[in-house]
């Protein structure tokens, strides 16, 4: 049950401001939600979960990854708890971005076992990263690409989300050729699949994606190509960062068709949906806030509305402020949640991304999780946060 307690005002420390000052923060009333998921969902809800960076290992974050394994798989562990799916390998910010299709591919075998052992649901990206950009020659080079992935995922009992291809933006001219490519890919697929379509705001790799910078035409050219393969199509992922163009887009699909939000600044209201129609969640924010999206949707499943929104409402400002741009470094905020959240005992990520972002962003990322109660114990949160203000030089 999802419960106010006394405010911390014990709780305080000193946190950098953007005018170069130094605060003395009390931390706010905190709420507890419970560690599983209580009652049941009507909307299918998947994390895009990070991967633990082993910090023991003796490599060089940004040319190979180490993984720690048992890390990794306990925190899928506490997402299934919850009631959530996981999406797995197919972070943005990780996959291609310091986490190879070998050590992907490691992750996805492991995940699915485990969920397996669970009965729990796992969807894995396949996509076309082992092959360079600068090497793909033609769309020929582009469908074995997808081929080859799409195979090793189903091989070992997995389901797909057919992530987007850097190499077929490069490639791709206008809609016949990524009809082509899709078409293909889509016609040998064992079970339905989830389609992603990621914005560049995430990757700029991906810059007129679907053979047009035009965002208007481009939907046009994707809904037609998911609309004419929808017995191969479970759902879409949109991840445009605007939901007036989910929703329309959502209107647009065959019936049969979900649509995942990817959405991590208007995913409250989407979820929530209207009288037209609601999307399902796959979120990389739901990785940070997950005991609370599984309360908040086993309300709207009891018909809380209400609650839906008490408690998801507040998360949104910290979601929004940690996929700010450039939203490519997202995922730093995301691991530095599951550090503040005892979910893992250091702050280093995959690809040395732990640099990416400032500490007057981290400080504010404290700020926001603690005012909307996603301090999961604030006396560990605040030991840690000035654990790394002190690395920073600065006195808590």
């Amino acid at each position: 049950m999802n419960k106010p307690v006394l405010p911390m005002s014990s709780l305080s420390l000193k946190l950098p401001k953007a005018d170069r000052s130094i605060e003395t923060y009390r931390l706010a009333a905190s709420r507890t939600f419970p560690a599983k998921l209580e009652g049941s969902l009507n909307r299918i809800a998947f994390s895009a979960v990070h991967t633990v960076a082993d910090p023991f290992a003796d490599n060089d974050p940004w040319l190979s990854v180490a993984v720690d394994w048992d890390r990794t798989i306990a925190f899928r562990e506490h997402v299934w708890d919850l009631g959530l799916g996981v999406a797995e390998a197919m972070d943005t910010a990780q996959r291609g971005m310091g986490l190879d299709w070998p050590t992907s591919l490691e992750l996805i075998t492991r995940s699915v076992g485990a969920a397996r052992r669970r009965n729990a649901l796992v969807f894995s990206g396949a996509g076309t990263d082992h092959l360079a950009v600068e090497d793909a020659r033609g769309l020929d080079d582009v469908i074995r690409a997808y081929e080859e992935q799409v195979s090793a995922v189903e091989k070992v009992g997995g389901r797909i989300i057919l992530m987007a291809s850097r190499a077929l933006a490069k490639l791709g001219r206008g809609a016949d050729d990524y009809a082509k490519v899709y078409n293909r890919v889509l016609s040998q697929v064992r079970e339905p699949v989830i389609i992603h379509w990621l914005g560049d705001m995430f990757d700029p790799a991906l810059t007129g994606y679907w053979g047009t910078k035009n965002l208007d035409k481009a939907m046009d050219v994707a809904v037609a190509i998911i609309n004419n393969n929808a017995a191969k199509v479970d759902g879409v992922k949109v991840s445009l960062l605007d939901k007036q163009r989910e929703i329309d887009m959502r209107r647009r699909l065959d019936k049969r068709i979900k649509m995942y939000t990817g959405d991590d600044f208007n995913y409250a209201e989407l979820i929530a949906g209207d009288e037209r129609g609601f999307s399902h969640a796959l979120l990389g924010i739901f990785d940070a806030i997950a005991p609370a999206a599984s309360y908040a949707l086993s309300r709207l499943a009891a018909g809380d509305e209400a609650g839906f929104h008490d408690v998801l409402g507040p998360t949104v400002p910290l979601s929004r402020h940690i996929f700010k741009a450039p939203t490519r470094f997202y995922k730093t905020g995301v691991v530095f949640m599951a550090y503040l959240n005892g979910h893992q005992d250091h702050f280093t990520m995959v690809g040395g991304q732990e640099s990416a972002r400032s500490m007057l962003h981290l400080a504010e990322l404290f700020r926001l999780a603690d005012q909307a109660g996603l301090l999961a114990n604030p006396e560990l949160a605040t030991r840690r946060m000035k654990t790394v203000l002190a690395l920073h030089g600065l006195d808590s």
